[in-house]
């Protein structure tokens, strides 16, 4: 069963009440708004998963809420309307709007347009979990591959796996031992120096002057991070 809240948007609450109970029977927390102010305030203050939104709203009109919405959210979109005009639906979408209904709609379809874009939205938040940037460094966890700028670094398997761990943790200090533990494992018993030469090797790859460390740096008396303020 999904968990993901849809906020549902028109002032025909006749349709809203409809679209809510097929939406809730499929498994969605459903929240409702009648007007434009009305559905501001919920997206900002509920962090809605999808909304559903129609044009002709009073107040303020779709177009309207679209374009403030994505000033501030990355939140999906799908349009409703009665009108029919391709203008209404290419103004739409490019506000930013992610799918568009015409008045009357099948709310199975509808239920079924949600879906995918959430399915799609997942897809893309993993995919962007994968791909760590920090400053003008990217560690692709996907393709096992790392680039400065636009400079592919060549590492070893624990070279990768050390800036890796740095990367995705960007900011935090990490002693030689917790870094042994992390990224060499719990059955390891090599010397802590192990670390010193593995950040002195990444140094001289990603560094412009592997003396003075801009990226990769040492926290004395604690250990290394990779800074995040770049």
């Amino acid at each position: 069963m999904s968990n993901e809240m849809v906020l549902v948007v028109d002032d025909e609450k006749t349709l809203v009440k409809a679209l809510s109970f097929n939406l809730e029977k499929e498994g969605f927390r459903v929240e409702q708004a009648y007007d434009g102010e009305e559905a501001l305030q919920k997206v900002f203050d509920l962090k809605p998963d999808i909304v559903v939104l129609d044009l002709m709203l009073p107040e303020v009109d779709g177009f309207d809420v679209c374009r403030r919405i994505r000033k501030k959210l990355e939140v999906p979109i799908i349009m409703l309307t009665a009108r029919s005009e391709d203008i209404d639906k290419v103004l739409g979408l490019e506000l930013g709007a992610d799918d568009y209904l015409t008045k009357p709609f099948n709310s199975r379809e509808l239920v079924a347009r949600i879906k995918a874009i959430l399915r799609r939205s997942t897809v893309r938040e993993e995919e962007a979990k994968k791909l760590i940037k920090v400053g003008n460094l990217q560690v692709d966890l996907l393709q096992h591959r790392a680039r400065i700028g636009d400079q592919d670094i060549n590492l070893t398997s624990k070279e990768f796996a050390l800036l890796s761990f740095l990367a995705m943790n960007a900011g935090n200090v990490y002693s030689r031992e917790q870094l042994l533990e992390q990224v060499w494992g719990y059955d390891y018993y090599g010397d802590v120096r192990t670390v010193d030469v593995h950040i002195r090797h990444l140094r001289e790859k990603i560094e412009r002057d592997p003396g003075n460390p801009d990226l990769l740096i040492t926290v004395w008396g604690i250990g290394y991070k990779i800074r995040e303020d770049i």
